[in-house]
């Protein structure tokens, strides 16, 4: 099975990991800027964590978008991702953007990386 990817396929994994790099970017920043994003992680216990947790998400972002590290930076956001869902489902919070967010992080790893799907067809065949 060939691992190449297509145009289309290429351009599909750029356009959907730029623009989910952007937001995490745009999060990350939030969370220096926006006194209401401090005010939450202060209810949750985290505001002492608050810039460690904006650095993580904007490092992981960063690799995310780069063909040879975005599989770590899937792996990175997966975990970043499934903290704020815990974080916000123990809080009684809804957390289905994170949710949204996280599916489409897998959904661009597998798009940009045809191995990981040829790997997972293989075990399960």
């Amino acid at each position: 099975m060939t691992t190449e990817l297509s145009k289309k396929r290429k351009i599909t994994g750029w356009v959907i990991s730029g623009l989910l790099t952007a937001m995490l970017l745009f999060s990350a920043m939030g969370k220096f800027t926006m006194p209401e994003m401090a005010e939450n992680f202060a209810k949750w216990g985290l505001s002492d964590w608050i810039t460690i947790i904006a650095i993580g998400e904007a490092i992981s972002a960063i690799l995310f978008l780069f063909p040879k590290t975005n599989i770590f930076g899937a792996f990175l956001l997966s975990s970043h991702l499934g903290g704020a869902i815990v974080v916000h489902m123990g809080h009684g919070e809804p957390f289905m953007v994170q949710s949204v967010i996280l599916i489409l992080v897998w959904a661009a790893a597998f798009v940009r990386n045809p191995e990981l799907l040829a790997k997972f067809k293989n075990k399960h065949a």
